[in-house]
């Protein structure tokens, strides 16, 4: 029977993506000072900041994640908990983004950007579902048999395989979405360049 330590770092290293959609929606940089609409770059402001706090939330879920992986010692309830926590933080960031582009509303005077819009809000909010849904298995493995509980966790480092689909389909809805006008009025917002500024020097 495959240990616990082997499978959740298996889970560690596909849950690590999660983060890179969030950094979709910041991380282009203004080249230089443009004449956004008013109205827009409001919208855009609105987005923007929600970007930072969320973007954290779920990177520092990730890195729990990846922290109680390397650390062989740690019994099945600590690995339990510290997932549970992590689902729970990212279910909750995805939403609160999906919550803040959807009160923001369509993209005013861009084409098509009602739809684009939604898109994003549907996927966000079907991520939020699934992360949800990850953090009921994890609190329902059963921590007091090693073989179950390894077994349950390979479940769901299986699960986290699918969802990132989910996470490739959320990046190119945000993509679709920041466009032209779009993507300039985000680029200019203070709060977007913060996010985009911090996912660098993580990347670095």
């Amino acid at each position: 029977m495959e240990g616990t330590n082997p499978v959740n770092k298996k889970l560690a290293t596909t849950v690590s993506g999660g983060a890179v959609l969030v950094l979709a929606l910041s991380a282009c940089t203004s080249g230089g000072k443009s004449q956004t609409d008013d109205k827009l770059a409001s919208w855009a402001k609105q987005v923007c900041d929600a970007v930072p706090a969320q973007n954290a939330k779920i990177k520092a879920a990730n890195d729990a994640i990846t922290k109680a992986a390397s650390d062989t010692t740690n019994p099945p309830q600590t690995i339990q908990k510290t997932d549970s926590q992590a689902f729970q933080d990212m279910s909750d960031g995805y939403k609160s983004l999906a919550t803040a582009l959807n009160n923001a509303g369509a993209p005013p005077g861009v084409d098509g950007g009602a739809q684009r819009q939604q898109d994003a809000v549907k996927t966000l909010n079907n991520l939020s579902a699934s992360y949800a849904d990850l953090k009921k298995k994890v609190d329902a493995l059963n921590t007091k048999d090693q073989g179950k509980f390894a077994s349950g966790l390979h479940d769901i480092a299986a699960q986290m395989t699918e969802l990132e689909k989910q996470n490739q389909s959320g990046t190119t809805a945000l993509k679709n979405l920041e466009q032209g006008d779009v993507k300039k009025a985000i680029a200019e917002q203070a709060s977007c360049k913060k996010a985009a500024a911090t996912a660098s020097a993580t990347a670095g």
